[in-house]
C-alpha cells in the first residue's frame, strides 16, 4: 500500500506584495515550499510527493531545488483555475487502482507537526476522510441578514487545517464531480457525496501563510 501526498501551491501570492509568489518566499533561510516537502518525507520517506504548481513557476522552483540543492524526490502537476482543479491534477498522477491514503496539504503551511501528519493518515486509512482542527479561541460573532450580529457558541466550532486526507478511491471519485462554488477545501467535495468526515487534532503552529505579518511570526516559529 503507497501513500501519497499532494502539495497544492497555486496561489500568486497577490496579499504578500511583490513579484515573489508567497511560496518561494524564504523563511528561516529556506523557502517555504521547500520546508513543507521537508516535512512531509522526513515523516514518511516512503510518502510518494506530488506538488502541484503553476506551470510559468516551474522554471523557477527547478532553479531553487538547485540553489538550495533540494533533492527530495517529486513529482509535478500543473495548478489549475481553483483548488478544486488544482487537486484533480495532482490526484491525475496517481494511479487509479491506488489503495492507499492521500493527503492534500497547503504548500504555504511549513510549520504542521509530523504527529499530525501521522495522525490524519492513519484516521483517514480507519474513518475514510479526516481532518485536522484547533479550537476557536477567540469570541465568534455571526453576521445576521438584516445587519445585526449575535455571539455563538465557540465551543461549537473548529478552524480546520491540512492535510486533510483521504482513502485514494474516495477523493478521486470525490473529484470527478462538476466544480460547484462551495468547494473551499477538499472535505468540502467529499461531503458532497454524502460522507462524514473524521476530525483529529490539530496543531496551533500550522498556519497559513499568506500575509506579511505572518512571515513575521514564520520567523519567529522557526527561532
Amino acid at each position: 500500500m503507497l501513500n501519497y501526498a499532494v502539495i497544492v501551491a497555486g496561489g500568486r501570492g497577490l496579499r504578500m506584495g511583490g513579484d515573489v509568489p508567497k511560496q518561494f518566499l524564504p523563511v528561516g533561510g529556506v523557502p517555504i515550499l521547500i520546508r513543507t516537502l521537508t516535512t512531509f518525507h522526513e515523516t514518511d520517506n516512503d510518502l510518494r510527493l506530488i506538488l502541484v504548481l503553476p506551470h510559468d513557476q516551474q522554471a523557477y522552483w527547478r532553479q531553487l531545488c538547485e540553489e538550495y540543492h533540494f533533492v527530495v524526490p517529486h513529482q509535478i502537476a500543473d495548478g489549475g483555475e481553483t483548488r478544486f482543479h488544482s487537486v484533480k491534477n495532482g490526484l491525475d498522477l496517481i494511479p487509479d487502482d491506488a489503495d492507499g491514503v492521500v493527503g492534500v496539504h497547503d504548500g504555504v503551511r511549513p510549520f504542521v507537526s509530523a504527529e499530525v501528519i501521522r495522525r490524519c493518515y492513519d484516521a483517514a486509512r480507519e474513518h475514510g476522510a479526516v481532518v485536522p482542527v484547533v479550537p476557536v479561541v477567540e469570541t465568534v460573532r455571526q453576521l445576521l441578514p438584516e445587519g445585526d450580529s449575535l455571539t455563538v457558541n465557540r465551543s461549537l466550532y473548529r478552524l480546520v487545517q491540512t492535510p486533510q486526507a483521504f482513502r485514494i478511491a474516495l477523493l478521486k471519485e470525490a473529484c470527478r464531480q462538476p466544480y460547484q462554488p462551495q468547494f473551499t477545501d477538499d472535505a468540502s467535495v467529499v461531503e458532497e457525496l454524502g460522507y462524514r468526515i473524521a476530525l483529529v487534532e490539530g496543531n496551533r503552529e500550522n498556519i497559513k501563510i499568506t500575509t506579511p505579518s505572518d512571515i513575521q511570526y514564520a520567523e519567529f516559529l522557526c527561532k
